[in-house]
């Protein structure tokens, strides 16, 4: 049997809420702070009578609420840098919701859009890129397809680094045969061998050099050989696919658009979907409407502007229409454009391309912490569902039996309760020299 770590139930009053600072399809998120603790978290709430009412609208029937469970079980499997930990539970007669890390430096949408063109670097895009492929690789290992993979979900942490999040529309598949490797905790360096490593100070040590440039016997191989036809995309050699209609619009790959089944490749679409946008700083297949959006991604083959690189052959890769053909992650991780990339550096980087600040925060709110919270998630919702009442008799473009990806699309356009902390989270940041990175203003230092 799998052991779990314990969590602790928290009460509301034990909170001091500073602020939402997001809010999704099924719940609100709040900076809050343990007072026993004093540690920084983000609280994710959700009104059960909104779920409620969302389980009497669908045929599937408590499977939505389901989903919030499950976000919560997996939350507690994770032992991963990249990945949050559950750090607490809550619930009240009207609420429930869970604790995760915080992360103080916004998401890597907003911290594109600072930049001059709302465009990253090529040396950028390969750190965080390199990150992603991590946490999707422990992940799957798991049997998780995550299935939301956008740069809205990908956070930045406090020490720079890289965080995952919102996992209610992931899922679970059973590995055939997956293959044996150590757990994240197995390969951490052990604190009595941590002195004796060097310090990992500049984006430099996250390649594999020495004085001449990269070593060749150490350079993984190319990703430019051709791909086998019997595919490769599921390294875990799944034994069944899902079937659900999930995800959010412009990231969906084709394969569950066309309700065929899917499994872990999806995750690698997405992700060159997100290579992409980090690199011409608009998605691939964006269309005037859902309908356009999904004939681009069945029928359209990505624009590639510019001149042939590693990085576009890599999302050209891959962005390939059939998942039996689309590059596996053995192939991603041996590909060109992360040729000389020491990955088991990357974690011990201590100097990531971007690092926020320390917020300087106010005070709690005063009085009943529980109310406030409660009010605010009943505030947002209740009125939303009222409006989407109204809406939905005059639109029938949505069905209802396809109410998880219907609802994530409904969350591109649900805008942060405060979209200013997260700018303001970004520009208090500062910039890590050797990136060709220009800065965006004077509130970027480059040092």
């Amino acid at each position: 049997m799998k052991e779990q770590s314990i969590v602790p139930k928290l009460e509301l009053n034990q909170l001091k809420v500073y602020s939402p600072v997001g809010r999704g399809a099924k719940g609100v998120v709040f900076h809050v702070k343990i007072d026993e603790f004093g540690e920084d978290l983000a609280l994710k709430v959700v009104l059960k009578s909104v779920i409620k009412s969302k389980n009497l609208k669908n045929n599937n029937g408590v499977e939505v609420q389901n989903r919030v469970f499950f976000e919560q079980q997996v939350l507690r499997e994770f032992n991963h840098p990249f990945l949050p930990k559950l750090k607490g539970v809550v619930e009240t007669e009207s609420v429930f919701g869970y604790a995760i890390d915080y992360c103080p430096g916004g998401n890597l949408n907003s911290l594109r859009n600072q930049q001059v063109e709302k465009m990253f670097s090529d040396d950028i895009i390969r750190f965080y890129g390199a990150e992603i492929v991590l946490a999707l690789e422990y992940l799957h290992k798991k049997g998780i397809v995550y299935r939301d993979l956008k740069p809205d979900n990908v956070l930045i942490q406090e020490n720079g680094h890289l965080m995952l999040v919102d996992f209610d529309l992931s899922t679970k598949l059973v590995p055939k045969s997956p293959k044996t490797s150590p757990s994240f905790e197995q390969m951490k360096t052990p604190e009595s061998e941590k002195k004796k490593l060097p310090q990992l100070p500049r984006l430099l040590s996250f390649y594999k050099c020495s004085k001449s440039g990269f070593l060749p016997q150490e350079t993984v191989k190319s990703g430019n050989r051709p791909m086998s036809d019997s595919g490769n995309s599921s390294e875990l050699d799944s034994v069944g696919k899902s079937n659900s209609f999930v995800g959010t619009e412009e990231y969906v790959a084709p394969e569950i658009i066309q309700g065929n089944g899917h499994d872990f490749a999806v995750d690698w679409w997405s992700y060159g979907v997100v290579l992409y946008e980090m690199l011409y700083g608009t998605t691939p297949f964006k269309g005037a409407n859902r309908k356009e959006t999904f004939y681009r991604i069945l029928s359209k083959s990505p624009e590639l502007v510019g001149e042939t690189t590693p990085l576009r052959d890599l999302i050209r890769k891959l962005l390939e229409k059939d998942p039996k053909q689309r590059i596996s992650l053995e192939e991603i991780k041996g590909h060109d454009f992360f040729r000389g990339v020491d990955w088991d550096m990357i974690v011990r980087l201590e100097r990531p391309p971007f690092i926020p600040t320390q917020q300087d925060v106010g005070e709690g709110v005063d009085g009943n912490k529980a109310i406030h919270v409660e009010s605010v998630v009943y505030g947002i919702f209740k009125k939303e569902e009222v409006s989407k009442s109204n809406s939905d008799n005059s639109n029938n473009n949505c069905n209802d039996n396809n109410y998880n990806y219907n609802e994530k699309c409904e969350e591109n356009n649900c805008k942060s309760v405060d979209s200013k902390l997260c700018e303001e989270s970004i520009k208090r940041g500062v910039w890590v020299e050797g990136l060709e990175q220009p800065s965006m203003s004077s509130n970027f230092l480059v040092f």
